[in-house]
């Protein structure tokens, strides 16, 4: 096993831990975030009906106006009001959060901070 299929197994394996524990109704939908090097996926998803509600990337039309990178902090913050603003539109206020394995930290933690920021309680 090369190093990087060991990272990935990890993450893997983070992911399947996180996922165990948490899981969204249609009362708080599940905030699941997914990073690439240079991008940020965020979608809110009820595990229950098995339906996405919402969802925004660093490659949507919203943020590409806001002229910032999905490799930045900077960015990742932008994202996270977009993505409060979209769940809100769609009536989406409480959500559990899914950090996909990755850990709180850097990306993932400024988009959760300005996802609550944005409105969203969790």
């Amino acid at each position: 096993m090369n190093k990087l299929q060991k990272k990935q197994a990890a993450l893997a394996r983070r992911h399947r831990r996180v996922r165990g524990k948490i899981s969204g109704t249609p009362a708080r939908p599940r905030l699941c975030v997914t990073r690439s090097n240079s991008n940020i996926y965020v979608q809110f998803v009820d595990d229950v009906a098995g339906k996405t509600i919402c969802g925004v990337s660093t490659l949507g039309p919203e943020f590409k106006a806001t002229g910032k990178s999905g490799a930045t902090v900077e960015g990742a913050a932008a994202l996270g009001a977009i993505a409060g603003k979209k769940a809100q539109e769609s009536g989406v206020t409480e959500v559990v959060f899914d950090r996909g394995g990755h850990l709180y930290h850097g990306r993932v933690k400024a988009l959760a901070e300005a996802a609550r920021e944005a409105g969203l309680k969790f």
